[in-house]
């Protein structure tokens, strides 16, 4: 699937005939849309049919690897990843989702039917995204992320999506984006009254299969809801 007017391809599974919901996830820095494709397998979900779409980042110099070409959302300058954030990258990556989601509205699944999800570089995407999209989310789904150009939030996100449900979570044992960091951006989030359910686990940069539990019981609440 490529047909979006920024050309971002994703990979593109129904759980059944005329999907009711789209889950779109993105994957973390390095990686592509294959890597959490086994996730629709793992997932307990109700019977309900659901769109999986895994789009690819663009190929991209990334700093922090010595300028080597992978596949990322945004540059990353510093291992501090708040300090000299791409705003320029986000605001890109995000409008090539955005126009991803509105293929779906032309599909027939309204925004209020669309889950954002990610993982660590895709979950700060989901993030960033989410809490400014003009239209209501069904729910954000952050795993091992944080919430990128947090200074700005306040003046940039939309009304719309402020009583939208968001699922943090993250192990306490990263070492790749720490956990102090993502409770900070949890903390941001409930001092400006989003709903927001945070998971710690003792683990690394990674999933576990207590997460996967978790992620299923909120993902089948918001298909129970919406």
């Amino acid at each position: 699937m490529s047909n979006n007017p920024l050309q971002l391809s994703a990979i593109d599974i129904a759980t059944g005939p005329n999907p009711l919901y789209t889950i779109l996830w993105m994957h973390g820095l390095g990686a592509d849309g294959n890597d959490f494709v086994p996730i629709v397998q793992t997932l307990d979900l109700p019977a309900t049919p659901i769109r999986f779409l895994f789009p690819h980042a663009p190929l991209q110099s990334v700093t922090i690897h010595g300028g080597h070409t992978m596949r990322a959302w945004y540059d990353i300058q510093h291992t501090d990843f708040i300090m000299q954030e791409d705003k320029v990258g986000l605001h890109r990556s995000r409008r090539a989702i955005v126009a991803l989601i509105e293929h779906e509205n032309q599909r027939g699944i309204p925004s209020n039917r669309i889950i954002l999800a990610g993982f660590s570089q895709g979950a700060a995407m989901a993030l960033h995204i989410g809490l400014r999209h003009p239209d209501k989310l069904a729910g954000i789904l952050a795993l091992s992320g944080y919430l990128p150009l947090a200074d700005k939030i306040r003046q940039e996100a939309h009304a719309a999506n402020q009583a939208t449900p968001i699922l943090m979570a993250h192990g306490n044992y990263d070492s790749v984006v720490p956990a102090e960091l993502a409770r900070s951006s949890l903390q941001l989030l409930r001092n400006y009254h989003y709903s927001v359910t945070w998971y710690e686990y003792p683990m690394a940069h990674t999933v576990c299969d207590q997460e996967l539990v978790d992620i299923s019981r909120w993902l089948a609440n918001i298909l129970k809801e919406t």
